[in-house]
Formats: structure tokens, C-alpha cells, sequence
């Protein structure tokens, strides 16, 4: 029940637990006297109410998430075992995962319902806010109408704990100890840590060598919450010593600190493997984003015209646009769905479609993706978490079905978006939303030019205020394009298993 509600500097403030002090009542009674323009209030049953004085609306926290699959014309093609070929068995996961996310890994149900502990936590950041671009709107002189759903206020600061969270849950509900990951830029670590840290989990995670020496207070985010954190490639395992000895000085990759993790959860049986994109049980927790925007676009009386996210592994991207993809299928919007990825690695728009392994090494199960081979070392651009060789087969399957639409866009264009974006809105991108923004951008350029009001809906799935570093670069004049290497992916794809499917 919700216990307190917006009021106008003409009524008498309630008493309330909320306010400690009468500073604290003498500023809300300045802020309503100012009658400031809509804001955001929590209330205790986790709504956020967004509300002009007098009128109020409030958005709940979704119950359950929401499994594209079952929505399907087509089903996605299964995983495979990566020494037999054939279709990998539940059983065969049970090394790395929990029972619970292999059942919804492989579930066909449309709704999983979310664990009340979880949705309790959930209620820490979310319903996250919905917020019209003005001022960015202002600026292009567009008559389009830009949305962005924000996911930036997560005590970690990104979408990742959304499904963080629900990993570290399950792993404490069935007794685990200890987790083991793998992170780009360090949002997927931060989040791991932050919720390993609410549950008394174990956590340790191997950070892609570029964005550790990039990006250090991540590392000292996640060392904060508990996690330990190690440069990947290591010469802690295996897969990290083998590696090194081919290049001593590699930059690299979520493929390999994917390997890295998995090798470490394998030898330990106290000790499981969580993994922030890629999987069906990741994209399922993060279709909390969009089935909250939905709502919160029902409210305000919009219909996106075009719906624009960031893909590397895929996980913000499939929580912004499943949920709008399964009104799409049902004939009640039509909107433009589109996938941006960096140039530099661009695995949807110039991979190829077929089964490859997970990491670099080939410890994983076989997925059916676009991938520019899972030996592929993409070239350290500075959204990190994006530099990944492949795409979630589940995202994959659906642009094969022709339901959403891919592009590439180079780093400093994502960049001069983000100033753009940051001068106008206030907000500074991560690196990698940088590039829906960009994006978003060329779109309402294109409707200044053809004068079409179109709605944009875009995915802002984190804050950069660890990533100055990257905007001091691109301030100073000192930010390059980084190239892709067609004859690098042809070699690496030389080493994809070939299998018939």
C-alpha cells in the first residue's frame, strides 16, 4: 500500500518517517513553493511517482519477467556441447550454473515470476526513470520527440543489476559460496559485487586488461563491495597463462576473461560461473526495462516510432525492446527496432551467422550468433563493455527473423553525441549507451529534414562518471577511430567449428 503521496506547498506536510528534520521540511516546503517542474518521489511500496503538482501516476515494479521465446514464430536454435555437437542437456550446466537460471535459461514459459526478495531490492533504484529529451530536442531543432529510459541510478550506476541481483539469489538459495565472472568495462563486475555483497557471496572477477588499466575506479568499486578483481588475461589460470605466452602484452577480451571464470568455476565446486549478457536467463531479468517503459509510455500517451539501444552482448538492448517486440508480434505497435555496435566490432552487421563457442578458449556451449569468431581481439575502444565477439543468440534469432535492424557507428561520432547530449540533458553517458545516442541522433537530424514528428525511444543504460578518462581523450583532440580488420575476422573465423544446423 502506498503510505505517502505527492502534496502542494498548500497543504500541510503529513508526518512522516521520511522526514528527519525540520531542514528537511523547510526545503521540500521551498521546493513546492517553486512549483518546480514534474518530479520523482519514492514511496514505500517501490513505485516512483512521477507527477505534476495535482496529478499523480505511479508505475509499479514488475512481478514477473518476460521470455521472448514463447512469442516466437520460429524457435531459436538449442545450444550445443562443445565436444559432442549435440544439443546440450540441463544436467550439462550444472557445473557452472544454479538449477533455477538453468530452468529459466531453457524455459519456454512467457512469465517468471520475480522472487519477492529480489523485487525488494529492486525497489532500491527502480521503477526507473522515464525522461523526455527537451533540451536535447532543443538543440538538434527536431520535431521529434526523444524518450530515454534511465538506467544509470542503480547503486552500481548501470542496467547490470538487474540481473546481478537475481544470479547472486539463486546461487544463495541452492548454497553457493562463491561466485566468478568476467567484466569489460567493470559495470557487469560492480553490479556482481554490489549484490554478492547484500547476500555474503563469494566474488571474484577477471577485468579485460584494457579496461583495468583504463577504467580503475571501477576495480576499486568492486574491491569496495568485496569482489577481488584480476587483470584478464591472468597467469592465475590456464586459459589466462596461455594467452599471454602468444601475446604478452594483450589487451584482452570479455572472450577471454569469459574463459578465465569458467575455468575457475569448473575446477571448484563451491564455486559457480555468472555471466552479464548473452544468456536467455540475463535477457529474461533484464525485461524489467522494458516492461516498466511500456507502462510509463501507456501513461504519458506515446507510441515509440523507433526504439534504438546499444548491443555488445546484447542485455540492455533485449531489456528495452523484448517486451515491445512481443507488442509488435501482437499487431499493437509497429515500431523500427535497432541495434547500434561499435564499428570496431561489429559482430551483428558484418559477422557471420553460425554456431561458435562463448569464450576464446572453447570451454563453452556451442551457441548459434552472429560472431566475428571467438578468437577475434577486438581493438580496445572505450566502451568496453560492447567488445565482445559475439551477439546473444536469442538477439541474433530475432534479427534473422527480420524483427529489428542493425548498424555500426564509430567511437568519436558516439563521443561528440555524448557532449551533445551531456551540454543539453546534463547527464554523462557511459561509452557504450554513447552510441544509441548517436544514433538517436542521426534519426532526429533525418526528421528535421523530412519534418516528421516521429517518437524516439532510446536505451540510457548507464552513467560515464567513471569514464572521464575516455572524454578527456575525445576533449583533447586525442580520440581516434580504431579500425576493424576484415582479414583479422577471416582468420579467426577459420577456427569456428564447422557444424550443419
Amino acid at each position: 500500500m502506498i503510505t505517502h503521496t505527492l502534496f502542494s506547498a498548500n497543504n500541510p506536510l503529513p508526518t512522516s518517517p521520511f522526514f528527519h528534520s525540520k531542514v528537511e521540511k523547510q526545503w521540500l516546503l521551498q521546493s513546492f513553493a517553486l512549483k518546480a517542474k514534474p518530479i520523482q518521489l519514492r514511496v514505500s511500496n517501490g513505485c516512483r511517482v512521477r507527477s505534476c503538482l495535482g496529478s499523480d501516476k505511479s508505475i509499479e515494479i514488475p512481478h514477473q519477467w518476460y521470455n521472448l521465446i514463447a512469442d516466437l514464430p520460429v524457435k531459436p536454435p538449442p545450444p550445443l556441447h562443445p565436444k559432442t555437437y549435440e544439443p546440450i542437456k540441463p544436467e550439462d550446466l550444472s557445473p557452472l550454473f544454479p538449477d533455477e537460471l538453468i530452468k529459466q535459461e531453457v524455459t519456454g514459459d512467457r512469465f517468471i515470476d520475480i522472487p519477492d526478495e529480489v523485487r525488494d531490492i529492486y525497489s532500491l533504484w527502480r521503477p526507473t526513470p522515464l525522461i523526455r529529451a527537451k533540451r536535447l530536442e532543443k538543440l538538434l531543432e527536431t520535431p521529434a520527440r526523444i524518450y530515454y529510459k534511465y538506467e544509470g541510478v542503480s547503486p552500481a550506476g548501470s542496467h547490470k543489476p538487474n540481473s546481478a541481483v537475481p544470479q547472486a539469489w539463486y546461487n544463495v538459495q541452492e548454497g553457493v559460496k562463491n561466485v566468478v565472472t568476467e567484466t569489460g568495462a567493470g559495470q557487469w563486475g560492480s553490479a556482481l559485487a554490489f549484490a554478492c555483497s547484500l547476500f555474503g557471496l563469494g566474488c571474484e572477477v577477471w577485468q579485460v586488461r584494457a579496461s583495468y588499466d583504463q577504467k580503475p575506479y571501477r576495480r576499486l568499486m568492486m574491491q569496495t563491495w568485496g569482489a577481488k578483481v584480476h587483470p584478464s588475461p591472468s597467469m592465475i589460470t590456464e586459459a589466462g597463462q596461455s594467452m599471454l605466452q602468444k601475446d604478452p602484452s594483450s589487451p584482452g577480451s570479455l572472450g577471454i576473461a569469459i574463459s578465465e571464470a569458467v575455468e575457475v568455476a569448473a575446477k571448484n565446486a563451491d564455486t559457480k560461473y555468472c555471466l552479464g549478457s548473452v544468456l536467455n536467463h540475463v535477457l529474461l531479468h533484464q525485461s524489467v526495462i522494458g516492461e516498466e517503459c511500456l507502462k510509463q509510455m501507456e501513461a504519458i500517451g506515446e507510441t515509440p516510432d523507433i526504439i534504438i539501444g546499444c548491443t555488445g552482448g546484447g542485455s540492455n538492448f533485449a531489456g528495452l525492446s523484448f517486451p515491445f517486440i512481443r507488442e509488435k508480434l501482437n499487431k499493437k505497435i509497429n515500431p523500427v527496432i535497432r541495434a547500434v555496435e561499435p564499428a570496431a566490432c561489429p559482430s551483428l552487421t558484418k559477422g557471420v551467422y553460425t554456431y561458435d563457442y562463448g569464450d576464446t578458449v572453447g570451454m563453452t556451449p556451442l551457441m548459434k550468433m552472429h560472431t566475428l569468431g571467438h578468437n577475434f581481439v577486438p581493438d580496445p575502444i572505450h566502451a568496453g563493455g560492447l567488445r565482445y565477439h559475439g551477439m546473444a543468440p536469442l538477439i541474433s534469432h530475432v534479427y534473422e527473423l527480420g524483427l529489428m535492424e542493425a548498424i555500426s557507428i564509430p567511437q568519436i561520432e558516439c563521443f561528440q553525441g555524448a557532449i551533445q547530449f551531456a551540454r543539453s540533458e546534463g547527464l554523462i553517458p557511459a561509452p557504450e549507451p554513447t552510441h544509441a545516442i548517436a544514433a538517436t541522433i542521426r534519426e532526429a537530424l533525418h526528421c528535421k529534414v523530412t519534418g516528421e514528428a516521429k517518437v524516439i525511444l532510446t536505451a540510457m543504460c548507464g552513467h560515464g562518471h567513471f569514464d572521464l578518462p575516455a572524454y578527456e581523450k575525445y576533449l583533447q583532440g586525442n580520440m581516434v577511430d580504431l579500425s576493424f580488420s576484415e582479414e583479422k575476422m577471416k582468420a579467426s573465423l577459420a577456427n569456428v567449428p564447422h557444424i550443419t544446423a
